[in-house]
């Protein structure tokens, strides 16, 4: 008898039993290509010795000390990792166990940080439409997917949402891709003013959209403008790089190709690349030291932040990232991705739009590429291609309610770091039956 709460009573799942490199196994011996990672988790694939070993050997020294008593070898010298390779003006790590913990802390955060500086009038957070910020009630709250949104309503904070910075679909004809992206940023100023400078505390946003939009890049200068604007009126700027983040759109941290500094920074997912759970906030020198020399207790917390075992996985994890030379590796398989599904999709004729960074891609599927019509929700296509790709040997991660958390299907791939040439190939071939068998 089986009594796992899954996800969903009504699918009947594989077991998993092995995983090697970027495929994973299940007790039938049916072999999986990861071509989404998970959700963008599995970054190094699977079975990286390396990586388990640093477990292994930090269990065996000292597998748990609560935080609130001791700290550990292993997450300050995450912490310090982190910050040797952060954003300018990046200067304090909060280790937590995942991606929902992470922006939770930051809202808190945000919060706390205003409340000590004297401005307690300052509770106001601002976030974007079809963004996703987690599952616990302050990061859904900040989501702005109203499909993941709408049964739980009435126990949601009052977030305000701004459209996102959507080109493929929200650039008006004749305005470039610079004109457009002033334009959406200029939406935060606007929202701001309605909401009274004085009252706002933050902006959150996900340099790269992920799970709601598909890989979702900004437009040129667009978080240039967004770093003005939260500057001019002393508005935190929170960056949500949870999926995006280490080392996902071939850098490090993703904002670092849009040249923007934040003020606070979440990551997970790729931080513990699935050999452990694991996320981080970080901040600046000047919100650590507001507490600091304020309160000095941040009045957050949760049992198993900062443990030893997850730090040292995300060690190991960052440091196989930066040592190991994957960054540059991203960069290159990621345009030899982006060319081969642009090859196989440019002219499929429910193919909207080919996005994303690095390896993070996404294809947007339409009814009408002309009018860029979407599907009509009731066929289920994300779920049905999802559900194909599996009987291919493909893992995916196909979503619908791109648009307005209705409409719209994409599919996302985030495959490990690591991917061949030829797995890149196995991947669109999949897919791409998949897809056919699906529309």
């Amino acid at each position: 008898m089986n009594h796992v709460f899954p996800r969903h009573s009504k699918a009947k799942l594989p077991t998993a039993v092995g995983g090697e490199g970027c495929y994973l196994i299940d007790a039938d011996g049916k072999r999986y290509l990861d071509g989404s990672g998970g959700a963008a988790v599995s970054c190094l694939g699977h079975g990286d010795t390396e990586v388990v070993e640093a477990v292994k050997a930090q269990l065996d020294r000292l597998a748990f000390a609560h935080t609130g008593f001791f700290t550990s070898e292993s997450a300050e010298e995450l912490a310090d990792l982190l910050i040797a390779n952060a954003p300018e003006g990046i200067d304090r790590v909060y280790l937590v166990s995942g991606g929902s913990e992470a922006t939770e802390a930051a809202i808190k955060l945000a919060r706390q940080y205003w409340v000590e500086k004297g401005e307690p009038q300052r509770g106001k957070l601002i976030a974007r439409k079809q963004s996703y910020h987690g599952n616990t009630i302050g990061a859904l709250s900040a989501g702005g997917n109203e499909w993941r949104r709408a049964q739980f309503g009435p126990l949601l904070l009052d977030v305000s949402h701004i459209d996102p910075c959507y080109e493929y679909r929200l650039r008006h004809e004749g305005e470039s891709p610079e004109e457009y992206g002033r334009r959406a940023a200029d939406a935060l100023e606007a929202e701001i003013q309605r909401l009274g400078p004085e009252n706002v505390m933050g902006f959150m946003a996900e340099p790269v959209v992920g799970a709601t939009a598909g890989a979702l890049a900004p437009a040129p200068g667009y978080f240039q403008r967004i770093r003005e604007i939260c500057d001019c009126h002393g508005v935190l700027l929170i960056l949500d790089e949870v999926m995006c983040g280490m080392g996902r759109t071939g850098t490090l941290f993703a904002c670092e190709q849009d040249g923007v500094r934040p003020d606070i920074l979440c990551v997970a997912k790729g931080l513990g690349a699935g050999y452990q759970p694991i996320g981080a906030m970080l901040c600046t020198a000047e919100i650590y030291d507001t507490i600091a020399q304020g309160s000095g207790f941040f009045q957050h917390g949760h049992t198993y932040m900062g443990h030893p075992a997850a730090a040292a996985a995300g060690k190991a994890v960052v440091s196989a990232i930066l040592d190991r030379g994957l960054l540059p590796r991203v960069q290159e398989m990621g345009e030899k991705l982006h060319a081969k599904l642009t090859d196989r999709f440019g002219q499929h004729p429910h193919v909207g739009d080919i996005r994303g960074r690095g390896l993070f891609r996404a294809i947007e599927l339409v009814e009408d590429r002309d009018s860029k019509e979407p599907f009509d929700p009731a066929r289920g296509l994300a779920a049905r291609i999802k559900k194909a790709a599996f009987a291919e040997g493909l893992i995916c991660y196909p979503m619908s309610g791109t648009l307005d958390g209705r409409r719209g299907d994409h599919v996302l791939l985030a495959p490990p770091f690591i991917i061949e040439e030829a797995q890149l190939d196995e991947l669109v071939d999949k897919l791409d039956r998949a897809i056919e068998a699906s529309i």
